[in-house]
Order: C-alpha cells, then structure tokens, then sequence
C-alpha cells in the first residue's frame, strides 16, 4: 500500500463519525459488548490501543463485532504491525512516525494515521505522502490554535486530534478546517465498562456521533 492509498483510506475512515473511540481495555468480557455498544450508538470505527497483555485478543473479538472497523493504537514497532493485522486490524494509529513503522505499515497493507507534533512531523510526512494524520499530544501542543495555525501553511493536510480532547473542547477542534474527527476516550469511562453500564455507552456513543463538523 503507497502512502497516498494509505491517506485515502484513512480519510474514509475518519469520515465515518465525529469520534474514533480511543479504547484500553484490561478486561476481555469488555471487549464485545463495548464494540457492540459504540457501534449502536454511531462510532463504528474503535481503536484498541496495545497497551495491556490482552488488548490483540481484544481486536480479534471485537473485529467480529457486524459494523465495527477495529484499528489498533500505538504502534511502536514493525512487530505491533504484524501482531495487529494477524489479530484483524483494520487500520493502524501510532503516536510518531519512524521510517520502520510507515514502512511496515506499508508492506502489510495496514492504512496508518502516523502521528505528529509539529510542522516539520508534518511536513515530513506529507513528503513521503501521508496527507491524513493524527495531531498528537494534541492539547499538550496548544490545542485547537495550534492545529489552526498549522494548518494555515499547510492546509491540504488533514487530521484527527488526540490526546486531552474531551467533551469541553471538542467543538472547538471539529470547527477547524483541517480537522476530519477526534480521538477520544471519554465515549468508554472505564467506570463504566467495569460497572457493564452499556447503554450508559451507548448514550454517550450517540451524543459524540451526533456533533458537528
């Protein structure tokens, strides 16, 4: 997959809902009813993060969820790359980007949101043709401003901020031009998962579906 097949399907996929869903689970009886519940409420598209020992098995049973589009998070390294296409990844999310990780990606056919922090990171990846891209820390780097006035300069790329976006300040983020969706972590409270509140879920699912942009 070229970079611009890449973006191109990364674009589709950030126009499938305001919110992509940024997911830890620890839990694995979590994993189906919460796919199941985002998804009913209008967030189809979930990224598992690969930040606890079950979160591959996590994608695997949550990939068999009619209507989802399972992604995994925080791709580090070549072989998160392949653990995540062989668990049913159908996108990838890393907070950088390395020429092993955009390679990897690449040769398994894995659509990445690369992330970056600055405007070279930005450029940098335009460069190679990654015109979709994930903004990340995004509060941490001066939030919806900076993101604005990155885009100013280079305005045919795109993206999808995360990292301290919440329900206060996502508005602000989806008002901006280059701005295709948010990730976010709020539409899953780990209170909530822990307490099997799915239609609890649920709401929150539809309120993050039902924003604008």
């Amino acid at each position: 997959m070229t970079p611009q097949d890449a973006s191109i399907r990364a674009e589709e996929l950030c126009r499938l809902a305001p919110v992509i869903p940024v997911l830890v689970i620890d839990d694995l009886a979590h994993a189906a009813p919460l796919a199941k519940a985002l998804v009913a409420g209008g967030l189809p598209a979930l990224e598992v993060t690969l930040r606890t020992p079950v979160a591959l098995e996590a994608i695997r049973i949550m990939a068999q969820v009619p209507g989802g589009v399972v992604g995994a998070g925080t791709l580090l390294t070549p072989g998160d790359v392949v653990a995540a296409v062989a668990a049913g990844a159908r996108f990838g999310v890393s907070p950088g980007a390395t020429d092993r990780i955009l390679t990897a990606c690449e040769e398994a056919d894995l659509p990445l949101l690369p992330g970056a922090a600055t405007a070279s990171e930005v450029m940098a990846l335009l460069e190679r043709g990654y015109r979709v891209q994930k903004f990340f820390p995004a509060e941490a780097n001066g939030g919806a401003p900076a993101l604005k006035a990155i885009g100013a300069p280079i305005p045919q790329v795109m993206f999808c901020p995360t990292g301290g976006v919440s329900p206060k300040n996502v508005a602000d983020y989806l008002s901006l031009p280059n701005v295709l969706c948010v990730g976010g972590s709020w539409v899953a409270p780990k209170a909530m998962m822990d307490a099997g509140d799915w239609e609890g879920i649920v709401a929150l699912a539809r309120a993050a579906a039902a924003l604008a942009r």
